[in-house]
Order: structure tokens, then C-alpha cells, then sequence
């Protein structure tokens, strides 16, 4: 079947949706960044159906990049991508435009396609390239969600398959091109010391928080169709726990990385009605395009197993939702407690075990919980956490780095299909059977008693506002709350 070589560079980049809100607010000050970085050097062509020239995308592109928060500190770069720019404008059901595409193509034979639309347009965009040819040598990207659950994931991969070799798609989701998300995977590999205690005798639970205390912004309607569950916790956070969770690749590449994250996948346990609290924060049912009685979930609780030899009996705690009391992306392991009492204070139920704590968002950190002797002559300690600050100037935007690499081929980001099919398994019962949505009041943690009931004797739920401000080296921690100094 048509595709790319793995490892054969574009000759352009086709840019359908180029009109859109994606691409004004995050795609072409990535573009920028990209042509600054000296990785974008080949013609953009836009697609769109609104009325545009190109004149019209060279002026949108300018405005986009002058209206980001960086603005722009390179004047020529910005020329730069806007020579590069062109445009057709056309329906996507029309062949018409597909083959004004072609031509404007010109001499360009290895194309890497960016569907920035929506799902339901992809099918139709894929046979509309293949009709006249624009899916040989060439590449796809496309934007998650895949499918809603995993009959339309499986037919939209179908409809892909038809079109491109697996090796020549890419699934987008710009969660994975953060940088603290790639930390997680090198952390766990580039460090030996705790491969021997990373697995069931030692770790007793994980939780993973992605919390947003702002809520649909105007969105809506997108949100009716989703809800928590699909739009972060069966991707996002799936993506954490399996970066997480995965066994060593055999080898260094995409393949191997992809292989062991589909392991981890196929080992989840499907989620039952029992694993599962719904939320709904107060007033979101008079946003626009939101049902007046509707039932979608703005905040999810999951208790998630992996029946591995490595995982089994350790139960991850994911929770993602709106209008939460704060703005945060955290994972913390949790270890077992000493296997014998040496000190009353060590093992108080009150105090909490050691620690590791990932700090994703909004700023990146790694921090270790532990147990230290308070000076004097009694054996009584207090809590205090070791922290590394991992954040850097030099970080690239995810979509810079991910459209970067997959003009280049490298397909090590991005999801497999496999993978994407495994994760809808584990969803799909409770897609459908589920309790009722709970209210709750905005900026509190949701519906706290049924979060708590379901974390049970592994809570509570770790407050990530106990780690923001650590407490100088030297100083004594109020009991039961994480303290400690900057390494």
C-alpha cells in the first residue's frame, strides 16, 4: 500500500483546516518556531472551505503568531513562513479540490497530510487524496479523539488503512509532546536505582491528577459529544499510566516503545460500573450548546488494574476534571509502608507512606517524599520531600516538536492503532453503564465523597497544593503535610 518511507523526509506539508481555531491559536506559532528552529523549510499548502485567498492565510498566519503570548522576536522567520504559505480553497466532498490540490502541489511527490478537522471529515479527506493520488510516498496526521469508542475507532482506522500503510500514519495528541510527559519514560529507564522497587512488592498505589479550574470556555457543544472520560482519562492519562507502567523496550525506536505501551493496554482491566464516579459542576448546563438535563460527566474518577505478573494488585487512581480547585497535572507513586514497626511515628496510619511525585503541569518537577529524624534524642522524624525543578527554557511546544517529527518520519509520539483500539476496550462497558453525573460546586475536587469512597484505604487523594511551596530545609512540617527543601 502507498506510504512514506519511514525514514524519508517530507517535501510539504498539507495543512487541512488552515482556517481553523487550532491553527490560529496553536499551529502557526508552531510553524514559526519551526521555521526559526531551521525544521520548516518546505511549502505549507492550507485547505479550507471558507471563501479565503492566500493572501487572506499569509494575513491570518502574521496575526496568529503577533497575537501569541510570545509574539514575535524574529521578524525574517516570520516572512519566511509566510512565503512559504499557500492555499486552496474548497469543499472537502468536492474532487474538484483535491485536484486543484494536486497541482498546487506542483513538483512536490512526498507530502506529509495534517488533518486539523474533524473526525467525521477524516474519511472523506483520505478518499478525496487517494482518488488522485496524494496518498503515494506520503504521510497522515491526524487529530485525536479517534473514534468515540471502539466501533467508529476500529472504522475509522479502517477508513485510514484503506488510504496509507500503518507506518505512514500518525495519531496526534499533543499531550505527549510535553516535555514532563517524555520525562516519565526517560526517567524510568536512564535511572537503575529504582527498577528493582518499580513494581507490586513495593509500590502499593498510584494516582494521576490532571485538574483544570477553568471549565468548558465556550466549548460546549464539543463537550456534550465527549465528556472527562473520553476527552482525557481514555487517551491523556491512559498515555501516563502505560509511560508508567510499560516494561523496558528490547530495542531503541518507535516500534519498540509502541509495543510495550500496547502490552500495557491489553493488560488493563476493563472498567466496571463500580470503578467509575461522574461529576458535573454546578452552571454547566447553561453553557451554550449544552443540553438543558444533560448527564455528561465534566469530572471522572477511575480505579484501573493491570493484571500483569509486575502490576497485579496495584490499583491506579486517575481523575481529570473542569472547574476543579486548581489548575494541575501530578502523578504520585506511593510505596508500601516498613515491613516492621522500628518506630511508632513511621508507621502512624496518619502519616503518609514515601512518595515519588511527578509534577507535570503547570511546571514541571519531580519530588521525593521521605522520613527524617527531628534533632534530639527521641527516634521521631517528620516528612519532607527532595525536590528537582525540571523545568527549561529550551523546551519546545508539543505541536513544534510533534509535526517536526512527523515531517521527519519519526513516529515514536505518536499512537498506534493497536493501542488506540486496546484503550477504547478498557472504556467501553461504562461508555454506557454508569451512574448518573453528580453535581458538584466549582473549585472544590469534584464530587469529593464518591471520589474518596472509591480510593478507599489507599486515600486520600494527594492534595497537590501541599506541594507547591516546600518549606526551607530545617523547618518542621505540620503533621501529615508533604514539607521540604529544593535540591
Amino acid at each position: 500500500m502507498p506510504g512514506a518511507l519511514p525514514d524519508t523526509p517530507s517535501d510539504s506539508l498539507v495543512f487541512f483546516g488552515a482556517t481553523g481555531d487550532l491553527a490560529r491559536k496553536s499551529i502557526f506559532p508552531s510553524l514559526y518556531r519551526m521555521v526559526k528552529a531551521g525544521t520548516l523549510t518546505v511549502p505549507v499548502v492550507g485547505v479550507a472551505f471558507s471563501n479565503w485567498t492566500v493572501a487572506d492565510l499569509r494575513e491570518r498566519a502574521r496575526q496568529s503568531v503577533s497575537d501569541h503570548p510570545d509574539g514575535v522576536d524574529d521578524p525574517a522567520a516570520l516572512e519566511t513562513l509566510v512565503s512559504l504559505l499557500r492555499y486552496v480553497d474548497g469543499d472537502y466532498q468536492d474532487p474538484a479540490t483535491f485536484t486543484h490540490l494536486r497541482k498546487e502541489l506542483g513538483e512536490c511527490s512526498q507530502p506529509t497530510h495534517y488533518l486539523a478537522i474533524p473526525p467525521a471529515l477524516f474519511g472523506t479527506v483520505v478518499q478525496g487524496l487517494a482518488a488522485v493520488g496524494l496518498n503515494e510516498g506520503a504521510r497522515v496526521v491526524v487529530e485525536k479523539p479517534f473514534g468515540r469508542d471502539l466501533g467508529s475507532a476500529k472504522s475509522l482506522n479502517a477508513a485510514i488503512t484503506a488510504a496509507f500503510d500503518e507506518h505512514a500514519i500518525f495519531r496526534i495528541d499533543h499531550f505527549l509532546g510535553k516535555e514532563e510527559i517524555m520525562n516519565l519514560l526517560y526517567f524510568r529507564f536512564a535511572n537503575a536505582m529504582f527498577e528493582p522497587i518499580w513494581n507490586r512488592n513495593y509500590i502499593a498505589s498510584v494516582q494521576v491528577t490532571f485538574a483544570e479550574s477553568f471549565g468548558v470556555r465556550g466549548r460546549g457543544s464539543f463537550y456534550e459529544s465527549a465528556g472527562a472520560l473520553r476527552d482525557v482519562v481514555e487517551n491523556h492519562l491512559f498515555q501516563i499510566v502505560a509511560l508508567l507502567t510499560m516494561e523496558a523496550p528490547t530495542y531503541q525506536g518507535y516500534g519498540a516503545v509502541q509495543a510495550a505501551k500496547a502490552n500495557v493496554f491489553n493488560a488493563m482491566r476493563p472498567l466496571t460500573r463500580d470503578d467509575y464516579v461522574r461529576g458535573q459542576f454546578v452552571g454547566y448546563r447553561d453553557e451554550e450548546g449544552v443540553a438543558s438535563d444533560s448527564d455528561v460527566e465534566t469530572f471522572a474518577a477511575v480505579r484501573l488494574h493491570i493484571d500483569s505478573w509486575r502490576w497485579a494488585g496495584v490499583p491506579f487512581y486517575l481523575r481529570t476534571g473542569k472547574c476543579l480547585a486548581t489548575s494541575v497535572g501530578e502523578v504520585v507513586v506511593e510505596f508500601k509502608r516498613p515491613p516492621q514497626a522500628l518506630f511508632d511515628d513511621a508507621v502512624d496510619p496518619h502519616q503518609r507512606p514515601n512518595r515519588l511525585r511527578f509534577r507535570l503541569q503547570p511546571e514541571g518537577a519531580i519530588g521525593l517524599n521521605v522520613r527524617v529524624k527531628r534533632p534530639g534524642e527521641e527516634f521521631v522524624g517528620h516528612e519532607r520531600e527532595l525536590v528537582l525543578d525540571t523545568e527549561s527554557p529550551l523546551e519546545r511546544e508539543p505541536y513544534e516538536r510533534l509535526l517536526s517529527d512527523a515531517l521527519r518520519g519519526d513516529s515514536a509520539l505518536f499512537t498506534h492503532e493497536d493501542s488506540v483500539e486496546a484503550a477504547w476496550r478498557v472504556v467501553e462497558a461504562v461508555l454506557t453503564d454508569h451512574a448518573p453525573a453528580i453535581p458538584y460546586e466549582p473549585g472544590t475536587w469534584g464530587p469529593e465523597a464518591q471520589a474518596d469512597a472509591l480510593i478507599g484505604h489507599h486515600g486520600p487523594w494527594h492534595d497537590p497544593h501541599e506541594a507547591d511551596h516546600p518549606a526551607p530545609v530545617g523547618t518542621t512540617a505540620p503533621s501529615g503535610h508533604a514539607q521540604g527543601g529544593h535540591a
